[in-house]
């Protein structure tokens, strides 16, 4: 489960989609220097916390949007865990993948049990993008938002050791696929290999407190 990750306005690498344009690249920057060193964490009903993610565009080009991390049901956060997207239920179910995102990330964190070490998973500080699912949502005052759910695979063996499910990370070459291709199984089976080219790559360190 990924309940916090961050975004450091340092990221050392813009290798995010492959139709980023300088604007959506300093959008995310400006974004991530205004939130400097906070933990990214589910949007509640009384932190409105909205974060960063890339939308499909008419353009082909993805628009930048500030969402809601945490599906909204009947004008409040979902009573059910939706903050994450199993990647094996979107397979069975294809057309929850009709709406879709991808979150920058520059880091994410998970809890090792039965330690309660908390370890942080990323790419030697090189921004990446993580698969998401969407929705529209709307709060309890009326105002609708676009709502993500970060999606969740198994683990390789040698992180699943820390935690048994990561992220689905996309690669640049990938990433306009995701956001624009027809919602399929197919879709997420090639996401997934897509992303096993990324992880083999993720580094993990154990952290002295908790993020």
């Amino acid at each position: 489960m990924c309940a916090n990750y961050g975004l450091d306005p340092r990221f050392s690498d813009q290798e995010l989609v492959e139709e980023a344009d300088d604007e959506l690249m300093e959008g995310i920057r400006a974004w991530a220097r205004r939130n400097a060193d906070e933990t990214v964490r589910p949007t509640g009903r009384l932190l409105r916390n909205l974060n960063p993610i890339l939308v499909p565009s008419e353009s082909r080009t993805p628009q930048l949007e500030e969402a809601w991390w945490g599906f909204l049901v009947d004008g409040r956060p979902s009573r059910f865990p939706s903050i994450n997207t199993r990647s094996e239920r979107l397979q069975e179910r294809p057309g929850s993948l009709r709406g879709r995102a991808i979150v920058p990330a520059t880091r994410w964190f998970e809890m090792q049990k039965p330690s309660k070490a908390w370890h942080e998973f990323g790419l030697d500080g090189a921004l990446f993008g993580m698969a998401a699912v969407t929705q529209r949502g709307r709060a309890e005052d009326g105002s609708w938002f676009t709502c993500y759910s970060i999606v969740m695979q198994p683990a390789p063996p040698r992180l699943a050791g820390i935690h048994n499910r990561m992220p689905v990370l996309l690669p640049a070459a990938f990433a306009q696929d995701w956001l624009d291709g027809a919602a399929t199984r197919e879709l997420m089976d090639e996401a997934l290999l897509a992303s096993a080219d990324v992880t083999r790559w993720v580094q993990s360190a154990s952290m002295t407190a908790a993020p």
